[in-house]
């Protein structure tokens, strides 16, 4: 049996590395540290979702994370399932905890009012039904708002909701797996990785600078600062991970390339980025190793190969 075709694949997105890694290194303010927070847990329920969608087989076309601009406005899809015959369109969403609807409104158990994902699911349909006929398709879109938190509760849901629940999961993809397509609509997966916008125009990472980050190798693991040793390796005093020294580096110098990729890597930059390397020379080292050095004297840098 054929197993399915991942087009465009889940990635953490850009904006969240960033946030994590200013996390650490500057105090947010409420307001950032809670966009990151829900940007994390946006993407931890998109990552559970995919696992869902890896039990699919024959000729499914997936697509996570589709950025789109149509008729001068943007709009995001979480996930597309493609078929020539049918687009399958999800919403997703990690909501934890107990929530109930009254006249179309949702609200919390505590009686706080949320944004309807209902109808955030419609402006999305309606935009993607757009979008394909400007691309000269007249597909029918089956949408769905997909909740993936196990511990996710919905009360007086109105019948023949376009909801699935985490209870729902297997049948779900059952029912997908009895309806699976005989070919594989590829010119539509094309027009869609075509039309993607790699990063979104509005960026709403805090402003910040070199100078005020604190300067450091972190834990891959926890993201605890790593002490500094005369080891092989370093073993993080904060949860135990044990992680190679020239792996660490090339980690922190990767760091450094998705914060500041403006900025040239220089072996005293990455040093004082670093701090804990007792030598430049191993600095030197690894940037030789895995970059292409452009230059010479004090404009010297390193270049990705």
């Amino acid at each position: 049996m054929l197993k399915m075709v991942i087009a465009k694949p889940l990635y953490r997105p850009l904006k969240l590395e960033i946030l994590y890694y200013l996390s650490i290194r500057i105090k947010l303010s409420s307001n950032e540290k809670q966009y990151y927070l829900n940007l994390k847990k946006g993407y931890e329920g998109e990552r559970e979702f995919a696992s869902w969608l890896k039990d699919l087989s024959d000729n499914y076309i997936i697509l996570y994370d589709v950025l789109l601009e149509h008729n001068n406005s943007l709009f995001q899809i979480d996930a597309l399932v493609l078929t020539p015959t049918i687009v399958y369109l999800f919403e997703i969403k990690n909501y934890e905890g107990d929530f109930y609807i009254e006249s179309d409104i949702w609200y919390t158990s505590t009686g706080n009012e949320i944004k309807n994902p209902i109808l955030q699911l419609r402006r999305c349909e309606s935009a993607l039904r757009s979008f394909l006929q400007s691309c000269g398709y007249t597909l029918p879109i089956n949408s769905h708002v997909v909740f993936t938190n196990s511990e996710f509760a919905l009360f007086q849901a109105p019948r023949n909701q376009p909801i699935i629940l985490p209870a729902q999961r297997n049948r779900f993809i059952k029912d997908l797996n009895m309806n699976a397509p005989h070919s594989k609509n590829y010119t539509l997966a094309k027009q869609f990785m075509s039309a993607h916008l790699q990063q979104s125009p509005y960026n709403l990472a805090p402003k910040f600078d070199y100078n005020s980050l604190k300067k450091g190798i972190i834990c891959a693991t926890c993201g605890a600062f790593l002490s500094p040793t005369k080891n092989v390796q370093f073993v993080c005093e904060h949860c135990g991970h044990k992680e190679k020294i020239d792996t660490s580096i090339l980690r922190s110098i990767r760091e450094f390339e998705i914060l500041f990729p403006n900025k040239k890597i220089t072996t005293n930059i990455i040093y004082n980025w670093c701090k804990i390397i007792y030598s430049k020379k191993t600095i030197r080292r690894i940037l030789s190793k895995n970059y292409m050095i452009v230059g010479h004297g004090k404009a010297a840098h390193y270049v990705p190969k």
